[in-house]
């Protein structure tokens, strides 16, 4: 191997690196700012056209765009959870990247507080997470975001066997 094909090779591996790193960055992101309250910090992390698809009952439920995303976090559904005590909690997903596009596989989960009588807390939701990113000109950014709850949906299943794979 030439010096020149090593210095390649390396600097590869590096950026390699720093976009997993931007990625875990940006997936980390979202619990804090959501359950903090913080509408432009929730929407800042998707494209303008960003999406974010979750199950809702028996059916799901998409928001797309800046002001979607700033309406759910005002929204008095959300507002209650967060008042009452809550975190949006990511485990450490499965990341592939392919040039300026990538696929975090993985899971999240809603912990809340109880109130009253009982206090401590308890697992509110259960999901499979698929996050479709890009690369901007301001960095790494959600293009669409899918949460499957984890209720015995054979869609949260197909979702987590994808984890792994190098196909996006």
């Amino acid at each position: 191997m030439s010096p020149l094909t090593g210095i390649a090779a390396l600097q590869e591996r590096i950026q390699r690196l720093e976009d997993h790193q931007e990625i875990l960055g940006v997936l980390a992101a979202y619990g804090p700012a959501v359950d903090s309250g913080s509408a432009d910090a929730v929407a800042e992390l998707w494209t303008g056209d960003g999406s974010y698809t979750y199950s809702l009952g028996d059916g799901e439920a998409t928001l797309t765009g800046p002001e979607d995303f700033r309406g759910m976090v005002h929204g008095p559904s959300h507002q209650k959870i967060i008042a009452e005590g809550s975190s949006h909690f990511l485990g450490i997903p499965d990341i592939r990247v392919s040039g300026d596009t990538a696929v975090a596989t993985g899971y999240s989960m809603l912990v809340r507080h109880r109130d009253g009588t009982d206090p401590g807390y308890y697992v509110d939701r259960l999901s499979a997470n698929r996050w479709e990113l890009a690369r901007t000109g301001s960095g790494w950014k959600v293009t669409a975001r899918t949460n499957s709850l984890l209720d015995g949906r054979a869609a949260s299943r197909q979702m987590l066997a994808k984890a792994g794979s190098a196909a996006l």
